[in-house]
């Protein structure tokens, strides 16, 4: 499973902002992610709503699991919109399904909520020594774990993130490959993990009728795992890193990205040749990296091109 049905390295891009500051994860929020996650996508959501290319870009690309998402959280009336600094998505494995779940942290005004809920009569889950509350009527779910911390999202997935929070199964803190990964990344505004089935599929999505080739499926074996990050802060900034088993597997893939983006480049707009001339393809130390970067305006026009939409479809 991946976390979203479009391309994964874009959906940062949804929740994107200019700012300064870093989207880091309480240890609260950490602990309710299950060990097994597959991708996780973590943004300064108080940024988010002040930007509007991100806002924008946001209506394009947000795939339809966290549009549901984002709709009960806003249309619940826990004022999350005014109170919400860091947003989190976390996708998982659990029992026999795939799971989402949301993750907040901001300042609640947690007497007021539940006093709101005691008044209406809402009917609350006990689940061991938490609360569990509808969200909406969206047949979501939320769950306070103390004042600044949420989870939402559908009851399954609350549950088995209120299982990983009370260490009833193993949480994203015991996933050694992953926590070391995030401290590359977690200093950025808005950044991503994706494990290893998440990248391959994310890579295959990124390098289209390329990935049938002999070539690709060396490559594909050898994918650990990969992060992105993004900032609107003085233009559009996007870096990804891809982490291979070893130096020459990494050379092999940007190799194959690179003739992709050349076949690209030959067949496209002046615009999207633009914005190809402003992407960096490159490895070191067994790791693919791609970097790119515009200005507002020239991103904003690439909104509507065809290369822009044969990627996030």
């Amino acid at each position: 499973m991946n976390l979203f049905s479009r391309n994964l390295t874009l959906t940062a891009l949804a929740f994107s902002a200019g700012t300064a500051f870093a989207a880091q994860l309480g240890n609260d929020a950490k602990a309710s992610i299950p060990k097994d996650v597959q991708q996780v996508i973590v943004v300064d959501y108080r940024a988010m709503q002040n930007s509007s290319a991100a806002m924008a870009l946001k209506d394009r690309v947000l795939p339809p699991e966290l549009k549901r998402l984002e709709t009960a959280l806003k249309t619940s009336g826990l004022k999350v919109d005014q109170d919400a600094d860091t947003l989190a998505f976390a996708a998982f494995k659990s029992g026999d399904g795939n799971r989402i779940v949301g993750i907040a942290e901001g300042q609640f005004h947690t007497g007021a909520i539940m006093a709101n809920f005691i008044k209406n009569k809402t009917k609350v889950e006990a689940y061991r020594d938490n609360r569990i509350y509808p969200l909406g009527s969206a047949g979501m779910s939320v769950c306070f774990l103390n004042q600044t911390t949420m989870v939402f999202g559908e009851r399954m997935a609350v549950h088995a993130a209120l299982d990983a929070r009370d260490s009833i199964i193993p949480n994203f803190l015991q996933n050694g490959d992953m926590v070391n990964e995030m401290a590359a990344v977690d200093s950025k505004a808005v950044w991503s993990l994706l494990d290893q089935n998440g990248t391959q599929t994310m890579m295959k999505s990124v390098l289209g009728q390329a990935s049938q080739l002999a070539d690709y499926d060396t490559v594909k074996n050898r994918m650990k795992s990969s992060r992105y990050t993004m900032d609107f802060q003085n233009g559009v900034k996007f870096d990804m890193a891809v982490v291979m088993s070893d130096t020459f597997t990494a050379a092999t893939a940007a190799t194959l990205m690179k003739g992709v983006a050349l076949m690209r480049k030959n067949s496209g707009s002046p615009l999207e040749k633009s914005a190809l001339d402003s992407t960096t393809i490159d490895s070191n130390s067994g790791t693919l990296t791609v970097d790119y970067s515009s200005s507002d305006s020239q991103f904003a026009s690439l909104l509507s091109s065809p290369l822009f939409q044969s990627v996030v479809k």
